[in-house]
């Protein structure tokens, strides 16, 4: 993998880094509430979300191969990271999150950015919807103001566990909550260049701490103050337990990471007009997802909102979001105690607008509302998500969706025999069906439309070995229409040419396209059936048929 700078960079000036220093400023603003936010809802301590936000987000934005895209802890993460820190502690969650950045690298560097695209549609919108209404309803308890609910690590428990403290009720809570929410609302419409979560958790703060001090709990009371300082560095201890126990929470990490990176990339390059590397951006992910741990962080991915909010600030380059980085850091080191003041009720609204925002709610009703197989399997990945995890629904998404994708290409292959019209030229025939008073028993011309792979295979040498029941010496296949063919659909037709070889007859095939024809090729199947037995076209193959038997043309 080259990384080439040249490009990122070509005709930067003092102007564009302007620009860039200000749409970092901006970014680096709106990333630090969401950072802390984020990692209160994963269940580990508001500083670790900081150092991902700054370590991920100058890596991320520095190796990275999307031009503006801005990396962090993001919502996506949530329902994982809280089940691994819930299962597994704090500790084997770094460890995870360092694995999933080794299985990133390895995707990068085998290129295989392009196969998360294959993902079906209806499975991201189902897990990205589920993911949304898992963050809104892990929220509720500190909207509310309710505190020492014990966590589940399933849905169900912990909205029996919430309903049971609904007696409980901290009005004050819910009061700063509104405000914050109202906050975040109106100020977008009042004020575009403003971030509304920096303003809500801002306001929301200063009334609760100047109205109703000690009334509800704060970052400071649950988690203790965060430290103004950088983290220490230090190795996580890999053995062999770890890499056994963690190997399934770090592939969910590394393909969720995956996914939502890419996605963000996507949204970027249809924003600025650019394009992004998808192997290189696997490469920068993972590399991040690796160094972050060793200070502390959390996993990280791009950042769909964030890194709109970029392009939006009129970024110019990568060095925003290394700018943006760079803000957080300082931010820590300079006014870390005064975070401690913020009531959790005024973190809560900020996740629920970002769950609110991620929900894809119009995907959601438009995939339903098709009545499809598809929306089958979007219900299915989205209650999957909710009630189980996100590994399981992604896995049966993935499969019910190769089971529908099966079952429709097994309808498209069309298999018709024929019998041609005589050409005047050795050019295309004209192919009316078969009847009873058009036919020729000795040569059976099959026309084969569609895939031939292995859901359909056994369908294709089925309808076709009933010919040599009807004594057929010449067998034609009119290949020209089959696009693909694979080990499986090989296979028939191999067992298809044996069985006319030892009935003595004959096996001709005509207009092969080149995929079939390379896979014959490797197989050596087109030396078996012989080389003199292939023809571009269905009258060239018909004509040499006629010259197998003594009677005339006129026939």
């Amino acid at each position: 993998m080259k990384f080439s700078f040249s490009g990122r960079y070509h005709g930067y000036n003092g102007k564009k880094f302007q620009k860039d220093l200000i749409s970092g400023l901006i970014v680096g603003i709106v990333a630090i509430p969401l950072g802390m936010a984020f990692a209160i809802a994963s269940g580990v301590k508001p500083e670790y979300g900081l150092y991902t936000t700054f370590v991920a987000g100058i890596l991320i934005s520095f190796l990275g191969g999307s031009k503006f895209q801005i990396g962090g802890p993001t919502g996506a993460f949530i329902p994982i990271l809280f089940a691994i820190v819930m299962q597994y502690g704090y500790a084997n969650l770094l460890i995870a999150g360092f694995m999933a950045g080794v299985i990133l690298l390895f995707m990068g560097i085998f290129k295989l950015g392009g196969v998360i695209n294959f993902i079906p549609r209806p499975v991201t919108i189902g897990f990205t919807t589920g993911i949304a209404v898992t963050i809104f309803t892990g929220q509720i308890a500190n909207f509310l103001g309710l505190h020492n609910l014990q966590n589940h690590q399933d849905f169900l428990s912990n909205m029996k566990e919430l309903i049971l403290h609904l007696s409980k009720i901290n009005m004050y809570s819910v009061l700063t909550a509104v405000i914050c929410l109202v906050l975040i609302i109106v100020t977008p419409m009042l004020f575009s260049k403003i971030p509304g979560s920096l303003v809500g958790l801002l306001i929301s703060t200063v009334v609760a701490s100047i109205f109703y001090p000690d009334k509800i709990a704060t970052i400071g009371s649950i988690y203790g103050p965060i430290p103004k300082s950088l983290p220490n560095l230090h190795l996580p201890s890999l053995s062999i337990e770890h890499i056994q126990s963690l190997i399934k929470p770090a592939f969910a990490i590394a393909i969720l990471g995956g996914i939502e990176s890419l996605l963000s990339a996507v949204v970027a390059d249809g924003m600025s007009r650019s394009r992004h590397n998808s192997n290189r951006e696997l490469i920068g992910q993972g590399i991040a997802n690796m160094i972050t741990p060793l200070f502390g962080g959390i996993p990280a991915t791009g950042a769909i909102a964030r890194t709109a909010t970029n392009i939006k600030s009129g970024a110019e380059s990568p060095f925003s979001g290394i700018i943006h980085g760079i803000v957080v850091l300082l931010v820590l080191l300079l006014f870390a105690p005064y975070a401690s003041n913020i009531p959790l009720a005024s973190m809560a609204p900020i996740l629920i607008v970002v769950a609110w925002n991620m929900s894809e709610r119009k995907e959601f009703a438009h995939v339903l509302k098709s009545k499809t197989a598809e929306s089958f399997v979007l219900l299915i990945t989205f209650l999957l998500t909710v009630f189980t995890d996100l590994i399981t629904a992604v896995e049966v998404g993935l499969i019910l969706s190769a089971i529908i994708f099966l079952k429709h290409m097994s309808s498209l292959l069309v298999i018709t025999k024929i019998f041609p019209d005589f050409p005047k030229k050795n050019d295309q025939i004209t192919v009316p069906a078969v009847n009873e008073e058009y036919n020729c028993p000795q040569i059976s011309i099959y026309s084969v439309e569609g895939a031939l792979f292995f859901g359909v295979a056994n369908k294709f040498e089925k309808s076709i070995m009933e010919e040599i029941n009807k004594q057929s010496k010449i067998l034609i296949l009119e290949m020209g229409r089959v696009p693909y063919l694979d080990i499986t659909g090989e296979s028939n037709l191999s067992n298809v040419v044996n069985q006319y070889r030892k009935h003595g007859g004959i096996v001709i095939i005509s207009e092969l396209q080149d995929q079939p024809r390379h896979m014959l090729k490797k197989t050596r199947l087109d030396e078996f059936i012989g080389y003199e037995h292939f023809f571009e076209k269905t009258g060239e193959a018909f004509n040499y048929a006629l010259t197998k038997f003594s009677f005339p043309k006129s026939i």
